[in-house]
């Protein structure tokens, strides 16, 4: 069920996209700007009653398919077309799949960073980081490492456990965030392999992904045991990229 402010709000975006709109037949001169509710039901093949719950902000349930029709029939551009499903709680049919190519501009940012600092692609595998994460995480970031992906480092790489303080605590938290991701993309093949082979070969991660947890990926302080410089104390913040959600600039600055 949508919440009253969010129907509140998808009713006033129907009702301005319907008086931008000029009636199909010239010459019409009326009050009221737009076209009338009977006509954009007509143009949508809906219901007029329809129409008008859902501008009155009612609690109706809008299907995929009705909402495509609603969009072509208010000549929706696609971020209005966005925001429209956004605002009914709906997902496009017709929405691109995500674009999962990183410019060059996108992989230099974290050599432009004193801190340690990492690009994760939407399986969480790091496609760029600078020289101060490549000296903190020995085993994942370093020269040396043959398998750049973070899931696969923490639960399965000796050297995380090592690494990282409270290590069964992170893994866990880890775990529930990537779901969160996950099912944005339940369809997608590379996750669903990631998720299939980690089940496989790590008893903590299958118990982590049977109790359905999920969580937002958060900041906060993270600790790390190094073994040459000791113990070491950062702040995580996780930047996402706007027009590639899934897309992940983590960056520790020293505590």
């Amino acid at each position: 069920m949508i919440e009253p402010s969010r129907r509140q709000m998808l009713g006033a975006f129907i009702r301005a996209h319907r008086a931008r709109l000029t009636p199909a037949r010239p010459g019409i001169r009326r009050r009221t700007p737009g076209l009338r509710r009977e006509e954009l039901a007509d143009a949508a093949g809906l219901g007029v009653t329809w129409i008008t719950w859902l501008e009155q902000g009612r609690d109706v349930r809008a299907s995929a398919a009705a909402l495509s029709r609603l969009a072509d029939a208010l000549q929706l551009s696609t971020a209005e077309r966005a925001s429209l499903f956004d605002l009914a709680d709906s997902r496009d049919p017709r929405a691109e799949a995500p674009d999962d190519t990183l410019s060059p501009a996108l992989l230099a940012l974290p050599g432009l960073m004193g801190a340690p600092a990492y690009l994760l692609d939407h399986t969480w595998t790091a496609r760029a980081w600078n020289d101060a994460a490549a000296a903190l995480f020995a085993g994942w970031l370093d020269a040396d490492a043959t398998d750049r992906n973070l899931l696969r480092y923490v639960f399965l790489n000796p050297a995380a456990q090592v690494l990282i303080v409270d290590w069964e605590a992170r893994a866990r938290r880890l775990a529930a965030e990537f779901r969160a991701d996950f099912h944005r993309r339940p369809a997608d093949a590379e996750m669903g392999a990631l998720v299939d082979g980690l089940c496989r070969d790590s008893a903590l991660f299958e118990d982590c992904w049977r109790r359905q947890d999920v969580l937002q990926r958060e900041g906060g302080e993270r600790r790390f045991r190094h073994p040459a410089r000791g113990e070491l104390g950062f702040v995580q913040t996780t930047l996402l990229v706007a027009l590639q959600l899934e897309i992940k600039l983590v960056c520790l600055a020293q505590a």
